[in-house]
Parts: structure tokens; sequence; C-alpha cells
């Protein structure tokens, strides 16, 4: 398979990658990719198989919350190549922490919602659920 077998038009990697053709172009002109779109006869962008995996990369990085200028970053270091490992490592430590924290959080509110669910359910069972509307709710 030739390397032009292998790029992908804006649309199928928006496809691949459930992301807007718009946020595919939003991605590129804000300095998120590794390295500047190919473009094809007519000027037509071309995706190389690389291309979707960073992309994939930095929709997990977007979806963990970390903000675009970090991300923007990140890519900046990775296309600066070896060297900066430690500063890559520190963002990447800095969103895991920021995950955590979420994820923490997350937990405390699952167990108040499991706890309270349990409530309606024994209630309704036993036919008690008239005592639900309470000030604990």
């Amino acid at each position: 398979m030739s390397v032009v077998d292998r790029e992908l038009s804006i649309g199928d990697v928006a496809e691949q990658t459930e992301l807007t053709v718009h946020a595919l172009r939003f991605y590129e002109r804000e300095g998120l990719m590794l390295t500047q779109i190919a473009r094809g006869t007519g000027g037509r962008r071309r995706y190389s198989p690389q291309d979707v995996y960073w992309l994939r990369i930095c929709i997990k990085l977007r979806a963990s919350g970390m903000p675009l200028a970090k991300i923007r970053r990140y890519a900046e270091l990775v296309r600066a190549g070896p060297g900066n490992e430690p500063q890559r490592l520190e963002l990447l430590r800095e969103q895991q922490r920021h995950i955590e924290n979420q994820l923490a959080e997350l937990e405390g509110c699952l167990r108040t919602i499991t706890r309270k669910v349990g409530t309606y359910e024994r209630r309704l069972a036993d036919g008690t659920a008239e005592h639900l509307y309470t000030p604990e709710g």
C-alpha cells in the first residue's frame, strides 16, 4: 500500500475521530497538530495515520478537561523533539492529578446519589413514599 493509499480526507478523519470537519480545521489553526497537514490536488487536506493517532490523543486530553493552551504547549514540546521529556511528563502528570481529583469528587457524588436511590427504592417498596418529602429530599 502506497503512502497515497493511506492518506485520508478530512471527511474520513472526521468520521474516524467523531470530530466535525470544522473542529479538525480548528485544531489545525490552533497549532494542535504535530505536523503541517499535507495537501493533495486542489489543496484538499490529506491526513496520515500518524495525524489520526495524534488527534485521538488530543481528543482524550480535551475530554479530560485539559485546556487548549496546555494541549498546544504539549504539541509544541512533542514537535520540538527529544530533550524536553521532563516538561512533557509534568504537563501530563498535572492533568493526571486533575483527573484524579475529578474522579474523587464524582465518586462522592455517586455515593450520595446511590444512597438517595436506595432510600427512594426502599420507601416505594414498603409503601412509605409519602415520607420522601422531607427537608433531606
